[in-house]
């Protein structure tokens, strides 16, 4: 499941490609969730990354992609508006950032962790890039396409299918992109 190395609190969080995603600790609070857990800190890293977005006037997606040891590969928000460009979303941009530091466009054994569920391009992305699994927050029951509305990660009919988590802080997620809208 989760590879990731325990380190203190990411708060300040550190420079890209050098930083380590801590293993949670137990919640004395709720109720541990084994599969969800482990990606929790991660998803957190997302969420502060998605607070870059909106200043742009972005929709606040934030994605980061993890190597197989935890090791935080990259990072990146929407971008679509900032940079005029539709492919811009926050999992293309973290994917291809990924690419470059590892040197290979195969990103396997990576996990994407991602505020909002993939659409349909970043789904195709997803699986063309090789990635392990997908961890994402919020559900997109308008154009999500791992699980809500299509499934493209895990058709059947394509030569790789990552693993998919979903719900890793949620509530958190769909407030984040709720508030956004709601300020529009």
């Amino acid at each position: 499941m989760a590879h990731a190395v325990s380190v203190p609190d990411p708060d300040p969080v550190p420079t890209p490609g050098a930083e380590h995603v801590r293993t949670p600790g137990p919640d004395p609070v709720r109720t541990p969730d084994p599969v969800r857990d482990p990606w929790r800190d991660a998803m957190r890293l997302a969420l502060a990354e998605a607070d870059a977005a909106a200043p742009a006037g972005d929709v606040p997606v934030g994605a980061v992609v993890l190597a197989a040891d935890g090791t935080v590969l990259s990072r990146a928000h929407n971008e679509r508006e900032a940079a005029g460009d539709p492919t811009a979303h926050a999992e293309v941009l973290a994917l291809r950032r990924a690419a470059a530091v590892t040197g290979e466009w195969r990103l396997t054994g990576c996990t994407l962790v991602v505020t909002l569920e993939p659409c349909v391009m970043c789904a195709g992305a997803l699986v063309q890039s090789r990635v392990e699994r997908v961890v994402f927050g919020a559900l997109d029951e308008k154009a999500g396409a791992a699980g809500s509305l299509w499934d493209l990660v895990r058709d059947r009919r394509l030569n790789h299918r990552p693993e998919v988590v979903h719900g890793v802080l949620g509530d958190e997620c769909a407030a984040q992109l709720t508030a956004f809208f709601r300020s529009r």
